[in-house]
Protein backbone atom coordinates (compact mmCIF):
# COMPACT_ATOMS: atom_id res chain seq x y z
CA UNK A 1 0.00 0.00 0.00
CA UNK A 2 1.24 3.40 -0.64
CA UNK A 3 3.79 4.61 2.12
CA UNK A 4 4.04 1.69 4.24
CA UNK A 5 7.03 1.06 5.38
CA UNK A 6 9.22 -1.04 7.56
CA UNK A 7 9.89 0.14 11.20
CA UNK A 8 13.36 -0.36 11.40
CA UNK A 9 14.19 1.78 8.31
CA UNK A 10 12.85 4.66 9.98
CA UNK A 11 15.09 7.69 11.56
CA UNK A 12 14.61 7.73 15.49
CA UNK A 13 13.88 11.88 15.87
CA UNK A 14 13.47 13.02 19.83
CA UNK A 15 10.05 13.22 20.54
CA UNK A 16 10.19 15.02 23.76
CA UNK A 17 7.45 14.52 26.53
CA UNK A 18 5.34 17.36 27.36
CA UNK A 19 5.03 18.08 31.00
CA UNK A 20 6.91 15.96 32.50
CA UNK A 21 7.25 15.33 36.53
CA UNK A 22 10.84 15.76 37.23
CA UNK A 23 10.76 14.96 40.88
CA UNK A 24 13.29 14.00 42.23
CA UNK A 25 13.11 10.93 44.53
CA UNK A 26 15.03 8.34 46.99
CA UNK A 27 15.90 5.93 43.86
CA UNK A 28 18.75 5.54 42.11
CA UNK A 29 19.05 6.06 38.12
CA UNK A 30 19.04 2.64 37.29
CA UNK A 31 21.60 3.12 34.79
CA UNK A 32 23.82 3.65 36.97
CA UNK A 33 23.32 0.38 38.91
CA UNK A 34 25.77 -3.07 39.01
CA UNK A 35 24.21 -5.51 36.76
CA UNK A 36 23.82 -7.50 40.70
CA UNK A 37 21.82 -4.82 41.92
CA UNK A 38 19.81 -4.54 38.65
CA UNK A 39 18.93 -8.66 38.84
CA UNK A 40 17.77 -8.26 42.53
CA UNK A 41 15.04 -5.25 40.92
CA UNK A 42 14.70 -7.72 37.92
CA UNK A 43 13.70 -10.52 40.42
CA UNK A 44 11.27 -8.73 42.64
CA UNK A 45 9.09 -7.41 39.61
CA UNK A 46 9.04 -10.88 38.59
CA UNK A 47 8.24 -11.95 42.02
CA UNK A 48 5.59 -9.05 42.19
CA UNK A 49 4.23 -9.96 38.97
CA UNK A 50 3.89 -13.56 39.35
CA UNK A 51 1.92 -13.08 42.74
CA UNK A 52 -0.42 -10.65 40.04
CA UNK A 53 -0.28 -13.15 37.36
CA UNK A 54 -2.11 -15.68 39.73
CA UNK A 55 -5.23 -13.23 40.32
CA UNK A 56 -6.54 -13.97 36.69
CA UNK A 57 -6.93 -10.10 35.94
CA UNK A 58 -8.97 -8.78 33.33
CA UNK A 59 -8.45 -5.02 33.11
CA UNK A 60 -8.77 -2.56 30.47
CA UNK A 61 -6.60 0.31 29.79
CA UNK A 62 -6.88 0.69 25.90
CA UNK A 63 -9.65 3.07 24.93
CA UNK A 64 -10.92 6.37 26.20
CA UNK A 65 -14.19 4.73 27.12
CA UNK A 66 -16.98 6.85 29.52
CA UNK A 67 -16.91 4.82 32.69
CA UNK A 68 -20.30 3.91 33.91
CA UNK A 69 -20.64 6.56 36.39
CA UNK A 70 -20.10 9.26 33.47
CA UNK A 71 -22.94 7.14 31.34
CA UNK A 72 -25.24 7.50 34.43
CA UNK A 73 -24.84 11.49 34.47
CA UNK A 74 -26.91 11.74 31.16
CA UNK A 75 -29.49 9.11 32.17
CA UNK A 76 -31.63 12.19 32.51
CA UNK A 77 -31.77 12.40 29.03
CA UNK A 78 -33.22 9.21 28.19
CA UNK A 79 -36.90 10.46 29.56
CA UNK A 80 -37.03 14.06 28.06
CA UNK A 81 -38.57 13.00 24.61
CA UNK A 82 -42.15 12.01 25.84
CA UNK A 83 -44.99 12.79 23.48
CA UNK A 84 -44.98 14.02 19.78
CA UNK A 85 -44.89 17.62 20.94
CA UNK A 86 -41.53 16.88 22.21
CA UNK A 87 -40.62 16.54 18.79
CA UNK A 88 -41.37 19.32 16.61
CA UNK A 89 -38.28 21.96 16.54
CA UNK A 90 -38.85 26.15 16.53
CA UNK A 91 -39.15 25.72 13.11
CA UNK A 92 -42.24 24.13 13.05
CA UNK A 93 -40.21 20.40 11.40
CA UNK A 94 -41.37 17.15 12.99
CA UNK A 95 -38.38 15.48 14.36
CA UNK A 96 -39.80 11.92 13.46
CA UNK A 97 -40.01 12.78 9.70
CA UNK A 98 -37.80 13.16 6.61
CA UNK A 99 -36.05 16.57 6.84
CA UNK A 100 -33.53 19.35 7.43
CA UNK A 101 -30.09 17.59 5.92
CA UNK A 102 -27.87 19.48 8.01
CA UNK A 103 -29.59 19.53 11.07
CA UNK A 104 -32.13 21.27 13.49
CA UNK A 105 -31.61 24.70 14.09
CA UNK A 106 -31.85 24.31 17.68
CA UNK A 107 -28.32 22.17 17.86
CA UNK A 108 -26.77 24.64 15.40
CA UNK A 109 -27.64 27.28 17.90
CA UNK A 110 -26.10 25.38 21.05
CA UNK A 111 -23.15 23.84 19.33
CA UNK A 112 -22.37 27.72 17.98
CA UNK A 113 -22.55 28.88 21.72
CA UNK A 114 -20.11 25.91 22.46
CA UNK A 115 -17.79 26.37 20.43
CA UNK A 116 -17.65 29.60 19.25
CA UNK A 117 -18.59 28.64 15.67
CA UNK A 118 -20.76 30.74 13.33
CA UNK A 119 -24.27 28.70 13.20
CA UNK A 120 -24.22 29.18 9.00
CA UNK A 121 -21.66 27.04 9.46
CA UNK A 122 -22.12 23.71 11.62
CA UNK A 123 -23.57 20.37 9.93
CA UNK A 124 -24.96 18.14 11.80
CA UNK A 125 -24.66 14.66 11.52
CA UNK A 126 -24.90 11.24 13.15
CA UNK A 127 -23.69 10.15 16.59
CA UNK A 128 -19.83 9.60 15.50
CA UNK A 129 -17.67 12.74 14.35
CA UNK A 130 -14.85 9.57 13.06
CA UNK A 131 -17.89 8.61 10.80
CA UNK A 132 -17.93 12.46 9.44
CA UNK A 133 -13.82 12.44 9.38
CA UNK A 134 -13.96 9.11 7.03
CA UNK A 135 -16.81 10.25 4.80
CA UNK A 136 -14.97 13.50 4.51
CA UNK A 137 -11.81 12.10 3.29
CA UNK A 138 -13.68 9.78 1.05
CA UNK A 139 -16.01 12.56 -0.47
CA UNK A 140 -12.79 14.45 -1.15
CA UNK A 141 -10.87 10.94 -2.64
CA UNK A 142 -14.14 10.96 -4.69
CA UNK A 143 -14.97 14.30 -5.43
CA UNK A 144 -12.16 16.61 -4.66
CA UNK A 145 -12.91 19.80 -2.79
CA UNK A 146 -15.00 22.95 -3.48
CA UNK A 147 -13.12 25.40 -6.16
CA UNK A 148 -13.44 22.54 -8.94
CA UNK A 149 -10.31 20.78 -8.48
CA UNK A 150 -9.23 17.14 -9.34
CA UNK A 151 -10.63 14.51 -7.24
CA UNK A 152 -7.74 13.17 -4.68
CA UNK A 153 -8.31 9.62 -5.67
CA UNK A 154 -7.29 11.02 -9.75
CA UNK A 155 -4.16 12.71 -8.69
CA UNK A 156 -2.25 9.78 -7.81
CA UNK A 157 0.26 9.97 -4.57
CA UNK A 158 -1.35 11.42 -2.06
CA UNK A 159 -0.27 12.41 1.88
CA UNK A 160 -0.95 13.36 5.08
CA UNK A 161 0.63 15.22 7.88
CA UNK A 162 0.62 12.81 10.91
CA UNK A 163 1.51 14.89 14.14
CA UNK A 164 2.86 12.10 16.08
CA UNK A 165 2.55 10.51 19.00
CA UNK A 166 -1.03 10.72 17.44
CA UNK A 167 -4.53 9.14 17.09
CA UNK A 168 -4.36 6.24 15.89
CA UNK A 169 -7.92 6.15 14.24
CA UNK A 170 -6.88 8.75 12.34
CA UNK A 171 -3.93 7.07 11.07
CA UNK A 172 -6.19 4.13 9.94
CA UNK A 173 -8.88 6.35 8.02
CA UNK A 174 -5.71 7.12 5.83
CA UNK A 175 -4.01 3.30 5.96
CA UNK A 176 -7.34 2.22 4.33
CA UNK A 177 -7.62 4.72 1.93
CA UNK A 178 -4.32 4.10 0.57
CA UNK A 179 -2.55 7.63 2.02
CA UNK A 180 0.50 7.76 3.07
CA UNK A 181 1.59 9.35 6.38
CA UNK A 182 4.58 11.67 7.01
CA UNK A 183 5.49 11.63 10.97
CA UNK A 184 6.02 15.19 12.23
CA UNK A 185 6.97 15.60 15.91
CA UNK A 186 4.61 17.00 18.32
CA UNK A 187 6.06 19.43 20.86
CA UNK A 188 4.98 20.95 23.58
CA UNK A 189 2.88 23.86 21.68
CA UNK A 190 1.40 21.47 18.89
CA UNK A 191 3.23 20.23 15.82
CA UNK A 192 6.52 21.31 15.10
CA UNK A 193 5.42 23.60 12.58
CA UNK A 194 9.06 23.72 10.36
CA UNK A 195 8.63 20.34 9.39
CA UNK A 196 4.97 21.01 8.74
CA UNK A 197 6.22 24.00 6.42
CA UNK A 198 8.84 21.91 4.85
CA UNK A 199 5.74 19.33 3.43
CA UNK A 200 2.69 21.48 3.10
CA UNK A 201 4.52 24.65 1.40
CA UNK A 202 6.46 22.65 -1.19
CA UNK A 203 4.93 19.09 -1.82
CA UNK A 204 1.71 19.49 -4.24
CA UNK A 205 0.73 15.64 -3.04
CA UNK A 206 0.42 16.65 0.40
CA UNK A 207 -3.65 17.40 0.80
CA UNK A 208 -3.85 17.42 4.79
CA UNK A 209 -2.63 17.31 8.49
CA UNK A 210 -4.56 15.65 11.29
CA UNK A 211 -4.77 18.16 14.30
CA UNK A 212 -6.26 17.27 17.92
CA UNK A 213 -5.42 20.88 18.61
CA UNK A 214 -7.20 20.87 22.44
CA UNK A 215 -5.53 18.37 24.78
CA UNK A 216 -4.24 16.13 22.03
CA UNK A 217 -4.14 12.06 22.18
CA UNK A 218 -2.61 10.85 23.56
CA UNK A 219 -0.07 13.50 24.24
CA UNK A 220 -2.85 16.04 26.20
CA UNK A 221 -1.37 19.26 24.45
CA UNK A 222 -2.95 22.49 23.71
CA UNK A 223 -1.83 23.91 20.61
CA UNK A 224 -0.22 27.47 21.08
CA UNK A 225 -1.72 30.41 19.76
CA UNK A 226 1.21 30.62 17.32
CA UNK A 227 0.60 27.06 16.17
CA UNK A 228 -2.92 27.75 15.47
CA UNK A 229 -1.55 30.94 13.75
CA UNK A 230 0.97 29.51 11.47
CA UNK A 231 -1.59 27.01 10.47
CA UNK A 232 -4.36 28.93 9.55
CA UNK A 233 -1.52 30.68 7.54
CA UNK A 234 -0.03 28.25 5.74
CA UNK A 235 0.16 28.23 2.14
CA UNK A 236 0.05 25.24 0.70
CA UNK A 237 1.54 23.84 -2.92
CA UNK A 238 -2.07 21.67 -3.13
CA UNK A 239 -4.54 24.66 -3.72
CA UNK A 240 -6.75 21.71 -1.83
CA UNK A 241 -5.13 20.96 0.76
CA UNK A 242 -7.28 20.88 3.65
CA UNK A 243 -6.92 20.92 7.88
CA UNK A 244 -8.83 18.36 9.84
CA UNK A 245 -9.48 20.02 12.98
CA UNK A 246 -10.65 16.97 15.16
CA UNK A 247 -11.54 19.47 18.71
CA UNK A 248 -12.72 15.84 20.42
CA UNK A 249 -11.66 17.31 23.63
CA UNK A 250 -12.73 21.02 23.31
CA UNK A 251 -15.02 21.40 26.61
CA UNK A 252 -12.88 18.02 28.41
CA UNK A 253 -10.92 19.92 31.25
CA UNK A 254 -9.64 17.75 34.23
CA UNK A 255 -9.71 21.01 36.44
CA UNK A 256 -11.84 23.74 37.14
CA UNK A 257 -10.07 26.13 34.94
CA UNK A 258 -10.32 26.82 31.02
CA UNK A 259 -7.53 25.92 29.00
CA UNK A 260 -7.52 28.33 25.90
CA UNK A 261 -7.49 27.31 22.67
CA UNK A 262 -7.23 29.98 19.92
CA UNK A 263 -9.98 30.10 16.68
CA UNK A 264 -8.97 28.17 13.69
CA UNK A 265 -11.85 29.98 11.86
CA UNK A 266 -10.95 33.51 12.77
CA UNK A 267 -7.37 32.65 12.64
CA UNK A 268 -7.94 31.19 8.57
CA UNK A 269 -10.63 33.73 7.58
CA UNK A 270 -7.99 36.93 8.77
CA UNK A 271 -5.20 34.74 6.45
CA UNK A 272 -7.81 34.33 3.49
CA UNK A 273 -7.48 30.71 3.98
CA UNK A 274 -11.42 30.19 5.57
CA UNK A 275 -11.63 27.03 2.79
CA UNK A 276 -8.46 25.35 4.00
CA UNK A 277 -10.76 24.10 7.87
CA UNK A 278 -12.80 21.25 8.28
CA UNK A 279 -13.65 21.20 11.75
CA UNK A 280 -14.78 17.85 14.02
CA UNK A 281 -16.54 17.65 17.29
CA UNK A 282 -19.14 15.63 18.97
CA UNK A 283 -21.01 15.05 22.49
CA UNK A 284 -19.26 11.31 22.52
CA UNK A 285 -17.94 12.13 25.80
CA UNK A 286 -19.88 14.43 27.13
CA UNK A 287 -23.64 12.04 26.82
CA UNK A 288 -23.79 8.56 25.58
CA UNK A 289 -20.21 7.29 22.73
CA UNK A 290 -23.11 4.72 20.86
CA UNK A 291 -25.61 7.98 20.40
CA UNK A 292 -24.45 11.40 20.60
CA UNK A 293 -24.50 14.43 18.49
CA UNK A 294 -21.70 14.66 15.79
CA UNK A 295 -20.70 17.98 13.88
CA UNK A 296 -18.77 19.13 10.95
CA UNK A 297 -18.15 22.78 10.38
CA UNK A 298 -16.70 24.46 7.55
CA UNK A 299 -17.12 27.79 5.25
CA UNK A 300 -20.24 28.68 3.48
CA UNK A 301 -18.00 27.48 0.43
CA UNK A 302 -17.13 24.08 1.20
CA UNK A 303 -20.67 23.32 3.16
CA UNK A 304 -22.22 24.34 -0.68
CA UNK A 305 -19.75 21.83 -2.33
CA UNK A 306 -20.38 19.27 0.52
CA UNK A 307 -23.94 19.20 0.83
CA UNK A 308 -25.48 18.14 -2.31
CA UNK A 309 -23.03 14.96 -2.34
CA UNK A 310 -24.29 14.68 1.18
CA UNK A 311 -28.16 14.23 0.26
CA UNK A 312 -27.50 11.78 -2.34
CA UNK A 313 -26.19 9.59 1.24
CA UNK A 314 -29.06 10.27 3.70
CA UNK A 315 -32.23 12.60 3.60
CA UNK A 316 -31.00 13.87 7.17
CA UNK A 317 -29.40 12.37 10.54
CA UNK A 318 -31.26 11.46 14.50
CA UNK A 319 -33.19 14.83 14.60
CA UNK A 320 -34.87 13.31 18.16
CA UNK A 321 -31.42 12.70 19.06
CA UNK A 322 -30.61 16.18 18.40
CA UNK A 323 -33.61 17.75 19.66
CA UNK A 324 -32.63 15.14 23.09
CA UNK A 325 -29.32 16.49 23.38
CA UNK A 326 -31.17 20.20 22.92
CA UNK A 327 -34.05 19.84 25.42
CA UNK A 328 -31.50 18.24 27.96
CA UNK A 329 -28.64 20.69 28.18
CA UNK A 330 -30.70 23.99 27.38
CA UNK A 331 -27.73 25.78 26.84
CA UNK A 332 -23.95 25.31 26.32
CA UNK A 333 -23.51 26.51 29.96
CA UNK A 334 -25.95 23.07 30.85
CA UNK A 335 -22.81 21.39 28.68
CA UNK A 336 -20.05 23.47 30.56
CA UNK A 337 -21.52 22.42 34.34
CA UNK A 338 -22.46 19.12 33.23
CA UNK A 339 -18.70 18.61 32.12
CA UNK A 340 -17.44 19.45 35.45
CA UNK A 341 -19.44 16.63 37.04
CA UNK A 342 -17.65 14.33 34.88
CA UNK A 343 -14.35 16.19 35.62
CA UNK A 344 -15.05 15.45 39.10
CA UNK A 345 -15.22 11.25 38.29
CA UNK A 346 -11.79 11.35 35.84
CA UNK A 347 -9.55 13.56 38.02
CA UNK A 348 -8.95 10.88 40.50
CA UNK A 349 -8.44 8.63 38.29
CA UNK A 350 -5.94 10.48 36.70
CA UNK A 351 -4.31 11.11 39.28
CA UNK A 352 -4.61 7.49 40.46
CA UNK A 353 -2.30 6.78 37.74
CA UNK A 354 0.24 9.26 38.44
CA UNK A 355 0.40 9.09 42.13
CA UNK A 356 1.67 5.05 41.17
CA UNK A 357 3.78 6.11 38.11
CA UNK A 358 5.41 8.56 40.59
CA UNK A 359 5.93 6.01 43.56
CA UNK A 360 7.20 2.74 41.53
CA UNK A 361 8.67 4.47 38.66
CA UNK A 362 9.81 8.34 40.14
CA UNK A 363 13.48 8.95 39.88
CA UNK A 364 14.45 5.53 38.46
CA UNK A 365 15.23 7.00 34.98
CA UNK A 366 13.55 4.26 33.10
CA UNK A 367 10.15 6.18 32.36
CA UNK A 368 8.37 9.43 31.97
CA UNK A 369 5.05 10.58 31.60
CA UNK A 370 2.44 13.37 30.58
CA UNK A 371 0.37 15.33 33.21
CA UNK A 372 -2.67 16.09 31.38
CA UNK A 373 -5.28 19.06 32.36
CA UNK A 374 -7.95 17.61 30.30
CA UNK A 375 -8.47 15.17 27.74
CA UNK A 376 -9.04 11.17 28.24
CA UNK A 377 -4.91 10.20 28.31
CA UNK A 378 -1.87 9.71 29.64
CA UNK A 379 1.67 9.42 27.34
CA UNK A 380 3.64 7.37 28.56
CA UNK A 381 7.35 6.44 27.97
CA UNK A 382 9.62 3.74 28.31
CA UNK A 383 13.02 3.17 27.88
CA UNK A 384 14.01 2.81 24.22
CA UNK A 385 13.03 -0.53 22.26
CA UNK A 386 10.82 -1.59 25.56
CA UNK A 387 7.05 -0.73 25.03
CA UNK A 388 6.37 -3.75 22.97
CA UNK A 389 7.68 -5.85 25.76
CA UNK A 390 6.36 -4.31 28.42
CA UNK A 391 2.60 -4.12 26.11
CA UNK A 392 3.27 -7.75 25.40
CA UNK A 393 3.88 -8.74 29.35
CA UNK A 394 0.97 -6.69 30.49
CA UNK A 395 -1.55 -8.83 28.16
CA UNK A 396 -0.22 -11.76 29.71
CA UNK A 397 -0.91 -10.72 32.65
CA UNK A 398 -4.63 -9.60 31.66
CA UNK A 399 -3.74 -5.81 31.78
CA UNK A 400 -5.26 -4.93 28.12
CA UNK A 401 -3.41 -1.70 27.06
CA UNK A 402 -3.55 -0.44 23.00
CA UNK A 403 -1.03 -1.59 21.23
CA UNK A 404 2.85 -0.47 21.53
CA UNK A 405 3.44 2.01 18.45
CA UNK A 406 -0.36 2.77 17.92
CA UNK A 407 0.20 6.26 18.10
CA UNK A 408 3.20 6.07 15.29
CA UNK A 409 2.07 6.16 11.62
CA UNK A 410 1.63 2.30 10.23
CA UNK A 411 2.30 1.08 14.09
CA UNK A 412 5.79 2.28 13.83
CA UNK A 413 7.13 4.15 17.13
CA UNK A 414 10.94 4.39 15.55
CA UNK A 415 11.77 4.45 19.41
CA UNK A 416 9.53 1.48 20.46
CA UNK A 417 8.82 3.14 23.90
CA UNK A 418 5.34 5.13 24.10
CA UNK A 419 2.41 3.69 25.33
CA UNK A 420 -1.04 5.48 25.59
CA UNK A 421 -2.30 4.97 29.23
CA UNK A 422 -6.57 5.33 28.94
CA UNK A 423 -7.36 5.91 32.65
CA UNK A 424 -11.25 6.77 32.50
CA UNK A 425 -13.45 3.33 31.75
CA UNK A 426 -11.46 1.17 34.84
CA UNK A 427 -12.55 1.63 38.98
CA UNK A 428 -10.47 2.99 40.83
CA UNK A 429 -9.34 -0.05 42.94
CA UNK A 430 -8.86 -1.40 39.16
CA UNK A 431 -7.17 1.39 38.08
CA UNK A 432 -4.50 0.97 40.96
CA UNK A 433 -3.98 -2.59 40.08
CA UNK A 434 -3.37 -2.19 36.69
CA UNK A 435 -1.45 0.58 36.69
CA UNK A 436 0.96 -1.06 39.37
CA UNK A 437 0.99 -3.85 36.99
CA UNK A 438 2.14 -1.99 34.07
CA UNK A 439 4.99 -0.25 36.42
CA UNK A 440 6.39 -3.56 37.28
CA UNK A 441 6.32 -4.39 34.10
CA UNK A 442 8.37 -1.68 33.00
CA UNK A 443 10.93 -2.56 36.01
CA UNK A 444 10.92 -5.79 34.58
CA UNK A 445 11.71 -5.04 30.78
CA UNK A 446 13.92 -2.26 32.08
CA UNK A 447 16.36 -4.08 34.40
CA UNK A 448 16.51 -6.93 31.86
CA UNK A 449 17.40 -3.81 28.95
CA UNK A 450 20.02 -2.47 31.05
CA UNK A 451 21.58 -5.66 32.01
CA UNK A 452 21.86 -6.68 28.32
CA UNK A 453 23.56 -3.02 27.57
CA UNK A 454 26.34 -3.56 30.79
Amino acid sequence: MNGEKNCKTLSAPVFPLIDVKGTVTDFMVWSELSREALGALRDDAAAQLDALRAENLHLDLTRGKPGLAQLDLSSGMLGVITSAEDCISESSLDCRNYGVLDGIPEAKRLFSDLLGIPEERIFIGGNSSLNLMFDTVVRCMLFGVAGGHEPWGRQGRIKFICPSPGYDRHFAICRALGIEMIPVEMTKEGPDMKAVRAHVCTDPSVKGIWCVPKFSNPEGVTYSDRVVEELASLKPAAPDFRIFWDNAYAVHELYDEHVHLADIFAAAEDNGNIDNVFYFASTSKITFPGSGVAIMAASETNLRHIKPILATQTIGFDKINQMRHVKYFGSADGIRAHMRRHADILRPKFETVLSVFERELGGCGIAEWTHPRGGYFISLNTMDDCARRVYKMAKSLGVALTEAGATFPYGCDPRDRNLRIAPSYPELSELETATHVVCQCIRLVSAEALMERA
